[in-house]
């Protein structure tokens, strides 16, 4: 298809005048905001500049001239001046979009409450069903890209819920608001073209391209730079539907998995039972060798098993030294590419494992851990770094500053040091000289 010529923004703004009132007129004009809500899930790591922590002002006309202001950047992007007018144009702010991102819950899930809604037997049961369903175009995914057809199926299940909840914002209207007024609007702004490039090459209509109030989008919740760079016409059709098609939908997830280093050869990795006297502090995503050196420090599967053939892998603790030990290989680094969450990451292989008729979660989860909320871990982290063992920023998100911070604190109490942080630590730390 043949593009309009658009002025080149070294050309005089003189030329630009006519589109930018347009684009004005019309971003005044708009309605209502979009009451829908949707999934909040992203299929991959996000970036951009933080911005303040409360939602910045945001109204009809500022919203209206930040549209004006952006019209230029989408021309000079290579999008056609009609689609610019038609869809950044008629782009609405949703004031809901900035109260689910300036508003995130204050408590985080502990791993065992996580697994228990995402791999429910309602989801393993349903994802067996549609595993059987839609064989035919899992299968054909899976021989394609070397993704098995069960780990499909359930990023599917983790993303959408099997397609039951796509999310029902409108994208350009979500990403338009994220980039107006959002905490990380460079990224935004980035997605937000990405968007109109996929409507400008009439992959879909932009009253079709629905999805949560973050951006992403479809039955596994592309952002829109991701379904550029990934997205598969696997039915042949001309397009790339990842809202309606089930085989572009598999296609695109595979292929999304093994562009990021998928090994067809492995499993994602396993439970294990961890031998006595085993170091914790080693327990890291970053401490890698392979399973057969794990095997000769005395690592088992769980139930005695010879652990798999793994090239590259880690010992993980999701809930410390008191809960499962999991050894996970590159396909688990996988999937952490889709969400970086070692939660999100060992649901979708548990229910993977799950449809598959594969076990569960052997041992026990400490379920009698309390978990700490952000304002806890915000005073726990500030305690770490005034007594001197650096745990990075102190924001109340626990990463690996925090875990190596806490671990050193353990090793000069004798304490096992796995850097799980429980409000028994906090406790100790409020109370111990300088807390």
């Amino acid at each position: 298809m043949q593009r309009n010529t658009i002025p080149s923004p070294r050309q005089p703004l003189s030329l630009w005048m006519p589109l930018v009132a347009a684009i004005t007129a019309a971003g005044c004009a708009a309605g209502p905001p979009h009451p829908s809500s949707g999934a909040t899930r992203t299929p991959a790591p996000s970036t951009g500049a933080a911005h303040a922590d409360s939602a910045a002002p945001a109204d009809a006309a500022g919203f209206a001239a930040w549209l004006a202001a952006f019209s230029p950047q989408a021309l000079a992007a290579g999008i056609r001046p009609d689609s610019v007018r038609q869809v950044l144009g008629r782009a609405q702010l949703l004031p809901r979009v900035l109260q689910l991102e300036y508003n995130q819950p204050e408590f985080s899930r502990p791993p065992w409450t996580y697994l228990d809604g995402a791999v429910s037997a309602p989801r393993i049961a349903q994802g067996q069903v549609q595993r059987a369903k839609h064989r035919d175009a899992l299968d054909a995914a899976a021989a394609r890209y070397g993704v098995p057809a069960p780990v499909l199926t359930a990023i599917w299940g983790m993303e959408s819920d099997y397609g039951r909840y796509l999310g029902t914002f409108r994208t350009v209207d979500a990403l338009a608001t994220l980039a107006y007024a959002g905490r990380r609007r460079d990224w935004a702004r980035t997605e937000l073209l990405a968007a109109l490039r996929i409507i400008d090459q009439g992959d879909i209509a932009a009253e079709a391209m629905l999805g949560s109030w973050a951006g992403a989008m479809g039955h596994t919740q592309f952002l829109p730079s991701v379904y550029l760079a990934q997205a598969v016409d696997a039915d042949g059709d001309g397009r790339r539907d990842i809202w309606g098609s089930i085989p572009d939908v598999a296609a695109s997830t595979a292929r999304f998995l093994a562009d990021v280093g998928w090994q067809t050869q492995e499993p994602w990795g396993c439970e294990i039972r961890l031998p006595d006297g085993f170091d914790h502090a080693r327990a890291e995503s970053d401490v890698r060798q392979s399973a057969e050196q794990w095997a000769a420090e005395g690592l088992r599967g769980v139930d005695g098993q010879a652990l798999p053939a793994l090239a590259s892998a880690a010992v993980i603790e999701p809930a410390g030294a008191r809960g499962p030990a999991f050894l996970v290989g590159q396909n688990f680094r996988s999937l952490l590419r889709y969400n970086n969450s070692t939660h999100y990451a060992l649901a979708v292989a548990l229910l993977a494992q799950r449809i598959d008729a594969g076990p569960g979660v052997v041992a026990d989860w400490p379920r009698d851990l309390q978990p700490l909320s952000r304002g806890q871990m915000q005073q726990l982290q500030t305690i770490l770094n005034a007594q001197g063992y650096d745990s990075g920023a102190s924001d109340g998100v626990y990463g690996p500053a925090t875990r190596a911070g806490l671990r050193r604190y353990q090793q000069s109490r004798g304490q096992v040091p796995d850097g799980y942080p429980t409000l028994e630590l906090l406790q100790s730390l409020q109370s111990s000289p300088g807390g």
